[in-house]
């Protein structure tokens, strides 16, 4: 499955069909669907990356990172601090 930022959105938001998640430019693998959880963004939400370097993070406001695909640096979106499924946990 590919992810990006700018496609995808509405097509994978409903999708829970084991797999993973790879970026769009590179296919460098992002997310595994076992930390895909429901939420009310209209893009598929995770609660951690694959791997620790699969995502490279930028600092952007004191609630939420920008995220790039570690790999080529393809914009991915964000990842917002306690917006996860429980207390404390981040939303991809």
């Amino acid at each position: 499955m590919s992810f990006c930022q700018f496609l995808g959105g509405e097509i994978y938001r409903h999708h829970f069909k084991p797999g993973v998640y790879v970026c769009s430019k590179c296919n460098h693998p992002l997310f595994s669907s076992r930390s895909k959880f429901a939420h009310s963004s209209p893009w598929p939400a995770f609660t951690e990356t694959i791997r620790e370097d699969s995502v490279t993070k930028l600092m952007e406001t004191l609630t939420a990172y920008k995220v790039l695909c570690g790999k080529c640096g393809n914009g991915l979106g964000h990842e917002f601090l306690s917006d996860g499924p429980e207390e404390g946990v981040s939303r991809f």
